[in-house]
């Protein structure tokens, strides 16, 4: 009796850790005094029940790509998060509103994997993920929420940066000026601390064109020599018009598109 009295108060004060709906993984689960064998305890007394190795749900939850999300943030401490245009699109910043997305954007350290359980399971959307070092993973970022679950995704100024760095193969560089044309109220000193950070060439001089072109305020006040622009072209695309002023050629209907 004491033993199934001591279960039930370490699973009622870890439900109470965690918001519902949130996956809970077991290598946390261990760091919080849940055992394997606890654990299967859980799920023969239908407490638990797994959706991948090392990840659990309560019973009586329904995964969401969010709760998971949250576990491979708050529980795992990676820094995968939402980007690209799904980040745009929760920030109303896309220029083609989807009101349904079917894909869902993920992006993380360079060497940081996507756990099987998340990338296997069926949330009901694509899951798309791009590990990169080409900006570091600590900085422009944001926090959203959506119903109980508050997470960490991209900043339109990253979210577009993450876009440009798939472009063109991934990303059409026209939608992303479109993007561009609407981010009229970016905050200079953030703009200027991810292009610095930022070691992609392509995107720094990518991103710098489109707002100029774009002819931004914020753009005006950003200190170009301390932005490293690298040296030598960079083409984009065959038969494009080179601009010279950030040594990059890119497509016709770009340059010409007003």
């Amino acid at each position: 009796m004491a033993m199934v009295l001591e279960k039930r108060q370490k699973i009622n004060s870890l439900l109470r850790s965690e918001d519902s709906g949130v996956v809970l993984l077991s290598s946390w689960l261990r760091e919080k005094g849940i055992s394997t064998q606890l654990l299967n305890s859980y799920k023969k007394n239908s407490w638990f029940y797994p959706i991948g190795r090392g990840a659990w749900m309560r019973v009586g939850d329904k995964p969401t790509y969010q709760g998971g999300l949250v576990a491979l943030q708050k529980q795992a401490k990676t820094h995968i998060h939402i980007g690209g245009r799904t980040a745009l699109l929760l920030l109303g910043k896309a220029h083609y509103i989807e009101l349904a997305p079917k894909q869902i954007i993920l992006f993380g350290g360079h060497q940081e994997k996507l756990p099987k359980w998340f990338s296997k399971f069926d949330w009901g959307y694509e899951i798309v993920y791009f590990p990169t070092s080409f900006l570091p993973p600590t900085i422009g970022l944001k926090s959203i929420e959506q119903g109980p679950f508050s997470f960490l995704i991209s900043c339109p100024t990253r979210a577009l940066m993450e876009c440009l760095y798939l472009s063109p193969k991934l990303y059409d560089l026209i939608e992303c000026y479109e993007i561009m044309e609407g981010l009229d109220a970016l905050h200079p000193k953030q703009v200027q601390k991810l292009l610095e950070k930022c070691n992609s060439v392509k995107v720094k001089r990518l991103f710098l064109y489109m707002a100029d072109k774009a002819n931004h305020i914020w753009y005006r006040h950003l200190n170009l020599e301390a932005i490293n622009l690298g040296k030598g072209k960079r083409s984009l695309v065959k038969h494009g018009v080179y601009i010279s002023k950030y040594g990059i050629t890119v497509p016709k209907i770009l340059k010409n598109y007003v």
